[in-house]
């Protein structure tokens, strides 16, 4: 009988592999940029070359006539400085180049990774911490970045070196030039065997990354909560923890890598040391007027083979830090391959404007297969009439929300709009039908006119202020700074939790659709206006459908009808007075909230 495994080496060698050819795929639609920076470091790789010959011919002029020619030296000297300008030139506008081919890929990847995010299914964000993804589409982009720039400055000049240094030791030299061309590539093995124990800490010193920037993320983003429950201690331990477990993995790839650089150059040293004293003994030991290896050629020649060892260390410094660069991109991968949000099929349709009509007909849905949560609900919603969903925190009243919007997918069962199943119908043409007032108040940073018109950015002042006005945030928002051009710190950090509310109110005001849902959207408000934002409510509902979710029934008494759910399950269904006459589960919840009140 055979088994079959896996083994863990060559699944992460070929990762590795696979995590290059990718990186290389997105340097394809450059290779205009590639071409020329090659060329131009041929260009001063060659001039660079040139330069020893010009002095190994003026030892020899020395030498040989045993007095200085200074017309000849100065012909030797001019030719040496134009080869520095020029290479100056060429190198400064190779990596002009290079980093110009850098930003490009980062772009392009940084943008895919960014429109990635907002294609991937709900389920996959709720399943991984924001500063986790963030992580991701900026600093382990920002490491790529590295490793790439790195990569196209040292390499291109290092290969090019190789090569070039080869070829003019050869025509000095070539048994000793056989034996270091032999012997030079060693430094090729040792750089090999630290890099590739040095991987695997860079993959874990980027996921302890991640893990610190969701840590900060969330303490930053809930500070007043931290501090309102005295929870600085314990986030800071937290804090330190996660800090050390980066410490830890950081220590432990740079410990490895940067065994990289003295092993190279201590084996390039000897190789040096090797080469000087064999041709010192080519030198003493060549017949007199021999031009086996003259002075001026063995001073040529050093400096090839200090230039020839001088890429080694380079390339392996690229290998190195390519260690770094490629865990980090195999985490942003990981997420560029997950499975976005299933297309919508061929035949969808648009709507329009629907009716408002909607069908919740034995629907059944869990967010993990061993936690049913919703199972067999049914409900028939006619155009125009208004829902409240009321229960017990966890009961499903928000996963309902999830999916009418189709945030997710029913397991099974269907839920249909105007008599079609909302999964033949287009998401963004389902969604411009529904309008959404959350609990969670969400604005971005810039003007109160922009958050306003963030549905309608056509609107006009007029409309924005209508808006406002109908939303009850005219009056505050005149008593700000600058109005309506007043500027909106990120997620509204400038504004009471009421005034963000009012704000994403008058969103929603502006943009009617023909179908209301409304989760917990007063929860923010004072009882003053809280009864001037139903009025509101009352106007804005009028001929549409509505889906209102609330914790206070206070807010619910007008609605046409009252789902009661718990479990999942619809427990109860009709309106206030039917509901309170029943005497059962929402009349206890009725009354209690009252009594504590």
């Amino acid at each position: 009988m055979t088994i079959s495994t896996k083994d863990p080496k060559n699944t992460k060698k070929a990762m590795r592999k696979s995590t290059l050819l990718r990186i290389i795929s997105y340097v394809k639609p450059y290779m205009g940029f590639v071409i020329l920076s090659l060329v131009l470091a041929v260009l001063s790789v060659a001039l660079t070359l040139l330069i020893p010959i010009f002095i190994g011919n003026g030892v020899d002029l020395i030498v040989s006539k045993g007095h200085v020619d200074f017309a000849a030296l100065l012909r030797i000297i001019r030719r040496i400085v134009i080869c520095i300008a020029v290479t100056a030139a060429a190198q400064w506008t190779m990596n002009h180049i290079n980093n110009k081919i850098t930003y490009l890929i980062v772009r392009d990847l940084r943008k895919e990774a960014f429109h990635k995010i907002h294609s991937l299914p709900l389920s996959y964000i709720d399943a991984h911490p924001t500063g986790d993804l963030i992580s991701r589409v900026i600093t382990d982009v920002e490491q790529l970045s590295d490793g790439i720039l790195l990569g196209f400055t040292n390499l291109f000049t290092g290969i090019v070196t190789i090569v070039g240094t080869i070829i003019f030791m050869l025509t000095l030299q070539p048994l000793i030039t056989l034996i270091v061309a032999v012997l030079t590539p060693l430094t090729f093995f040792a750089a090999k065997f630290i890099s590739d124990r040095s991987f695997r800490f860079f993959k874990k010193q980027s996921e302890s990354r991640g893990n610190l920037t969701t840590l900060t993320n969330e303490m930053i983003g809930n500070l007043t909560v931290v501090q309102t429950f005295g929870h600085e201690a314990a986030a800071l331990k937290e804090f330190e923890k996660r800090s050390r477990e980066l410490g830890e993995n950081s220590m432990k790839a740079t410990f490895y890598s940067s065994l990289t650089n003295p092993t190279t150059r201590f084996l390039n040293t000897l190789i040096y040391n090797g080469v000087v004293i064999a041709g010192c003994l080519l030198c003493f030991l060549s017949p007199i007027g021999s031009s086996l290896l003259t002075i001026g050629k063995l001073t040529s020649f050093l400096a090839y083979v200090k230039q020839y060892s001088q890429p080694f260390n380079d390339i392996t410094n690229v290998i190195t830090e390519f260690q770094n660069s490629v865990a980090s991109a195999s985490r942003v991968f990981e997420m560029l391959d997950e499975e976005p949000e299933p297309a919508d099929d061929p035949d969808a349709i648009s709507i329009e404007h629907a009716e408002g009509a909607v069908q919740i007909k034995n629907v059944a849905f869990s967010y993990t297969p061993d936690h049913p949560l919703i199972e067999n609900l049914n409900v028939d919603v006619a155009p125009g009439r208004r829902i409240a969903i009321v229960g017990p925190t966890g009961c499903g009243k928000t996963t309902i929300i999830n999916l009418l919007m189709r945030f997710y997918d029913v397991n099974s069962g269907s839920i249909s709009v105007d008599g079609t199943d909302i999964r033949r119908i287009r998401r963004l043409s389902l969604r411009d039908n529904y309008g959404m007032v959350l609990q969670d108040t969400w604005l971005k940073a810039g003007t109160i006119r922009e958050n306003i018109a963030y549905g309608r950015p056509d609107a006009t002042d007029e409309e924005i202020v209508a808006a406002a006005k109908k939303a009850y945030a005219h009056s505050f928002i005149l008593r700000m700074p600058n109005g309506y051009d007043t500027e909106i710190e990120e997620n509204g950090g400038n504004l009471s939790a009421g005034q963000k509310q009012l704000l994403c109110i008058a969103r929603v005001m502006l943009n009617l659709p023909p179908i209301l849902i409304l989760d917990e959207a007063t929860s923010s408000i004072d009882t003053l206006t809280e009864i001037r934002i139903q009025k509101a409510f009352d106007e804005m509902m009028k001929g549409r459908t509505s889906f209102v979710v609330a914790h206070r029934l206070s807010t619910i008494r007008d609605a046409d009808e009252i789902l009661v759910m718990r479990d999942g399950h619809i427990i109860e269904q009709g309106n206030h007075e039917q509901l309170l006459a029943k005497n059962g589960f929402y009349s206890r919840l009725y009354h209690s909230q009252f009594e504590r009140s």
